[in-house]
């Protein structure tokens, strides 16, 4: 019986490890973390993007559950955009839901990808998959990543094989922000 214990001891102990290890889990939980509260960015300061520069950019870490994680991102007063994180086993998939102020679909959304390995704590890698192929072919060569460390989270877009510059948002997560309301579509 002692022996079963010990056994049972040592089963339990190396499945909690191997549970803390898993980077991507680290990545999701210290995400989950933010759930509820909203943080200002700013675009890298080599980036100029008409669409973005100049104008408030938040993002509202919305809704949190088990194994998906909402987080809309606000440029000014457009709600349309909501990054989509869902953890599958030790991957994660990142999907962007594009949404009109109405709440419908835009024509391009649900694009993004899975990561192909379980990345780091602080780091996560999303190459476009194969729907984002067949939905944006430009954007087949795309590959974005998630940067989260204790002060910033990070959005990075790099379009592979392209003279386009990479796109990056940060943000400053010592100083929540007021709420900015749900996205569009919300219910």
């Amino acid at each position: 019986m002692k022996n079963i214990c010990v056994l049972l001891l040592l089963l339990f102990a190396e499945n909690t490890l191997a549970q803390e290890d898993n980077p991507a889990e680290l990545f999701w939980n210290n995400l989950k973390e933010h759930c509820g509260k909203a943080y200002e960015g700013k675009l890298d300061e080599s980036l100029i993007n008409d669409d973005f520069s100049g104008k408030k950019l938040i993002m509202y870490v919305w809704e949190c559950e088990d194994n998906s994680i909402k987080i809309p991102f606000y440029v000014g007063e457009d709600k349309s955009r909501t990054w989509v994180l869902t953890l599958e086993g030790d991957r994660i998939k990142l999907k962007h839901d594009h949404r009109h102020e109405d709440g419908s679909e835009d024509a391009i959304t649900q694009y993004g990808g899975i990561s192909t390995n379980s990345g780091s704590s602080e780091l996560q890698f999303f190459p476009a998959d194969d729907e984002t192929a067949l939905l944006i072919p430009a954007a087949a060569s795309n590959v974005w990543w998630i940067t989260l460390g204790e002060d910033s989270f990070s959005y990075n877009l790099k379009r592979l094989g392209t003279e386009r510059p990479q796109f990056t948002v940060k943000f400053d997560l010592t100083k929540p922000v007021e709420i900015p309301g749900a996205p569009w579509g919300a219910e």
